[in-house]
């Protein structure tokens, strides 16, 4: 297997089924979302996400870096990435939180799951 097959598998994983989590609490609305995520975060085994309320995403994913931008529309996080030499094209994904994880459901919440721990 190839780095850059590992990596490509890493970073889809920002949009992989993950373990359900407790008591999930939909997150509405972009003040909110910034709430949990400003100044912080986002990881998962090999990612790790950083969320600006100027719109923009960066990180790193398997030590390569990601970008990316994003905007609340119609009541989700609606996001472009960048991994790599990989472009993950824009969907909008329904927010919700527990604790000090949150999760994205692709695909206007019809799609696949990641969960994420907010550090």
């Amino acid at each position: 297997m190839t780095f850059k097959t590992i990596f490509t598998a890493a970073v889809a994983s920002l949009c992989l089924t993950a373990p359900a989590l407790a008591d999930l609490t939909r997150v509405s609305d972009r003040g909110t979302f910034l709430s949990y995520v400003q100044g912080r975060e986002l990881t998962r085994i090999g990612v790790s996400l950083r969320v600006s309320p100027d719109g923009s995403i960066a990180g790193r994913a398997l030590g390569r870096d990601v970008t990316g931008t994003w905007a609340w529309e119609g009541g989700m996080f609606c996001r472009t990435l960048d991994a790599g030499d990989r472009q993950f094209g824009r969907n909008c994904q329904v927010v919700s939180v527990d604790g000090n994880s949150i999760r994205f459901h692709a695909d206007q919440g019809t799609g696949e799951i990641a969960d994420f721990r907010i550090r």
